[in-house]
């Protein structure tokens, strides 16, 4: 019985999970976008994300540690040079995961899993820092228009006379 045990074993022996997981985990830090199960998607989410967050700090310790998890030199040097910088001013929730059908042969549930800042449809080109500075509330835009107007008659009535 699998009483309280969080994690998804995704039908393999653990060894064969870590293989798994590892290399669709490289595979989304060089491609930005996969095509997976809806399951294996879900464990890859939970698999990377705190390896993007460790990629924030560029040091001999958290590349080894990246390393550990990743073993190629390559996606490790991708995943601190590309997207750590892109993902510098998130504070979590680098993937998205979207459901895309099932699939033909089995009818398992697929889904797409990709990095959140590297998509263009969604993001239309501006990099978080640009939309974090234009973020404003309606309530802030409507206030100010309500004290500059009164004071814009006041004005205009004083101009007339």
């Amino acid at each position: 019985m699998r009483h309280g045990d969080k994690i998804n074993n995704l039908g393999r022996k653990t060894a064969h999970r870590h293989a798994l997981l590892m290399n669709l985990a490289c595979a989304l830090i060089d491609n930005k976008r996969i095509f997976t199960t809806l399951a294996k998607a879900k464990a890859l989410r939970v698999y990377v994300e705190p390896l993007i967050t460790k990629s924030k700090e560029d040091t001999t310790h958290s590349r080894r540690i990246a390393f550990s998890y990743l073993k190629r030199k390559e996606t490790v040097s991708e995943l601190f040079k590309e997207v750590a910088s892109k993902v510098a001013n998130r504070n979590g929730g680098y993937t998205r995961i979207i459901k895309t059908g099932n699939r033909q042969g089995d009818a398992a549930e697929m889904a797409m899993i990709e990095l959140v800042d590297f998509n263009e449809i969604y993001s239309n080109g501006k990099s978080t820092a640009e939309g974090a500075a234009k973020k404003t509330t309606r309530r802030s835009k409507g206030a100010a228009k309500k004290t500059a107007t009164p004071k814009a008659k006041k004005e205009d009535t004083a101009s007339a006379e």
